[in-house]
């Protein structure tokens, strides 16, 4: 026997399951690409968590003040006050920065960085560059006017660097990049010939293209210290022209710069961080982006506050396993050579730690056939990392624990001896106490 439902409450019905299907269809066009406009994001108009904005509060405050110098301005105070290395230095030539008409292979733009802050300066420029990552926003950018003045102030970006620093070579989050191009001697790039987004799954002969490199590396051949005339194939570039360059000086005039190099070093460390930094914002936006609409899901269909569907689980999971592989070094390129800097910033970057009894740390380095000495990346430490939705963090640790005890199986850990796992695991065990903590709770033996 059919039963009749009332016109009225059969309206409800089927406005109610209509306005659901809307909200479905949202959040699968929201899964696809991510708009961090909105909500639960809201990177315009969200509070920012990062060292530039904690900077600009002392300044305001009058617990910090910045020094002015004639040849660099803002500079060196902004690397003292960020705890930016001088010797982090790096030259780049291609005119792939916003300041572009006052960047030429005799004219580089210098960048410093360290674990969260990266700073660029050209010569006469009219701003110091400064960015940022932020715990919960990823990239967020400043410029810094070059006048003087008694409060200076960092003026955050609004739409401006996004333009590059928010797309398929950032993760599609706001982030930041290292990208090698053919660039002639004004530093035009030719990109009808080509471009390379590089990071340590890079071949080295798709490296530095626009950029300085100093440093030793054998063998192997890179795209930095050449430039190209207008006439030039890419196939013709000299790649054994700017091999092995430990001097820039018969390259261009290096006084105006705080260091005399472009260290190798520091270039592939750049390159792994920044995509790094980039996996941890995506894992943390596609978290927070499921579990949003779920909850406006939940809402709508009466389902309890903390159901989690398996589709945002999938989601979450997804994004995670990107992540935990990059920061395990799958896919490595294989060093040919060994490389060495010829900067302070090897021996600096080490010193950081932490380090275990055994003196053994996360950011001491190989370069013999791979980057780092123990294969776990040191950003596993990092205030942005340990930010993480509570169950993109958890699914994380559970991952890396099941890959560095052995019981992860999958061809693509492969690489990862049983030396290395064990090693990674005791110093994780004694240098990272969430980490141990959640080993702890979950009742595994690290």
């Amino acid at each position: 026997m059919m039963h009749s439902i009332p016109a009225r409450t059969h309206s409800a019905t089927c406005w109610r399951w209509l306005g659901c299907l809307t909200l479905l269809v949202a959040a699968r066009t929201a899964q696809a690409q991510l708009n961090f406009e909105s909500e639960p994001i809201n990177y315009e108009t969200a509070p920012t968590t990062n060292r530039v904005a904690s900077l600009q509060q002392a300044i305001d405050d009058g617990a910090a003040t910045l020094e002015w110098d004639e040849e660099h301005g803002y500079l060196r105070s902004v690397l003292e006050h960020l705890d930016v290395p001088v010797s982090s230095q790096m030259l780049v030539f291609s005119k792939t920065s916003f300041q572009q008409r006052r960047i030429t292979s005799r004219r580089p733009r210098a960048i410093y960085f360290n674990d969260d802050v990266y700073v660029g300066w050209v010569q006469r420029g009219d701003v110091v560059e400064v960015s940022t990552v932020d715990n919960n926003l990823g990239g967020v950018f400043y410029t810094l006017n070059q006048e003087e003045t008694e409060t200076p102030r960092f003026v955050r970006d609004r739409g401006q660097c996004l333009t590059c620093h928010a797309s398929s070579r950032t993760a599609g989050v706001p982030g930041h990049l290292v990208r090698s191009v053919y660039a002639d001697r004004s530093g035009q790039p030719f990109f009808g010939s080509g471009t390379f987004t590089t990071d340590h799954r890079s071949p080295f002969k798709e490296r530095w293209g626009g950029w300085y490199v100093t440093g030793s590396h054998g063998k192997q051949r890179h795209m930095g210290n050449v430039a190209l005339d207008r006439s030039d194939a890419p196939e013709a570039m000299d790649r054994e022209a700017g091999a092995n360059i430990s001097d820039l000086s018969e390259l261009l005039d290096v006084s105006p710069y705080l260091a005399r190099s472009s260290d190798i070093v520091a270039l592939m460390l750049l390159e792994h961080q920044t995509q790094a930094q980039n996996l941890i914002t995506r894992a943390a936006f596609e978290t927070r982006s499921a579990l949003h609409y779920d909850q406006i899901m939940n809402d709508a269909l009466d389902r309890p506050a903390d159901f989690r569907s398996e589709s945002a689980t999938r989601r979450i999971e997804s994004a995670v396993d990107k992540l935990v592989d990059y920061l395990l070094f799958v896919d490595e390129f294989t060093l040919e050579d060994g490389v060495e800097g010829n900067s302070a910033f090897t021996d600096e970057f080490t010193a950081q730690g932490p380090f275990d009894r055994r003196g053994r740390s996360l950011r001491q380095v190989d370069l013999n056939q791979r980057l780092m000495k123990y294969p776990c990346s040191y950003l596993i430490y990092s205030a942005q990392f340990r930010s993480l939705p509570e169950p993109a963090l958890e699914y994380a640790y559970r991952r890396l624990f099941s890959i560095l005890s052995g019981s992860e199986s999958d061809e693509r850990y492969a690489h990862l001896t049983q030396v290395d796992r064990e090693s990674v695991l005791e110093i994780l065990n004694e240098t990272h106490p969430q980490l141990l903590d959640w080993w702890k709770d979950s009742q595994v033996d690290p």
